[in-house]
């Protein structure tokens, strides 16, 4: 797998994996370091995961767990990727080829752990992950679009990042109505009229 054929979101999840293994003295660099690093992100799945159901902070947990349980070595100065991140890489690559996206983006990553029979893959579906729910939160996100370029994961659900949704304010009665107060209205203009004619 080619690192420049992952997203800017994904780059930064295994890079993040790779110092949290080697800071931990830990030979490889296991699947568990990426969904943890991947969990710890601003802007990452999380988001994701919480419209699929999931119980994220159970699995932040249990991630943090995973990492804890692995084997450590003293005097190591470098990581490498291990056996078990390189099958589940590949599982990725092969997602994004399915979907005829130009770049790996991390929620790929996180479906194909879904579909993994290791003991990490247990504890998503522990914590509510499965494949048919990520996969519909994966198109809603997408909103039917591929991933084309590296940046693509940061630039979605941008009116959800940078805006107020009023409709949704309002389904939730957190909203002031306007509508059916023209009495207030008309009194509080009458206010401000007699002001400035004084």
């Amino acid at each position: 797998m080619r690192i420049d054929k992952l997203t800017t979101k994904f780059q930064a999840a295994l890079s993040e994996a790779q110092t949290l293994a080697l800071g931990q003295d830990h030979a490889y660099i296991d699947p568990s370091h990426v969904l943890w690093a991947m969990l710890k992100q601003d802007d990452g799945p999380r988001a994701l995961l919480e419209r699929a159901g999931v119980n994220v902070v159970g699995l932040t947990f249990a991630a943090d767990q995973a990492v804890k349980r692995l084997p450590q070595v003293s005097g190591q100065d470098q990581v490498q990727v291990g056996p078990d991140l390189v099958k589940l890489l590949q599982a990725t690559e092969k997602e994004a080829i399915k979907r005829g996206d130009a770049f790996v983006a991390s929620e790929l990553f996180l479906l194909a752990l879904s579909d993994s029979k290791s003991e990490l893959g247990r504890v998503l579906k522990e914590n509510g992950v499965s494949r048919k729910s990520l996969e519909s939160a994966i198109e809603a996100v997408r909103g039917g679009q591929n991933v084309n370029s590296a940046d693509s994961e940061g630039q979605r659900e941008a009116l959800k990042k940078y805006c107020i949704d009023l409709t949704e304010r309002a389904r939730m009665g957190k909203l002031d109505p306007v509508i059916g107060r023209d009495d207030e209205i008309r009194r509080a203009i009458q206010v401000l009229q007699r002001r400035t004619k004084n």
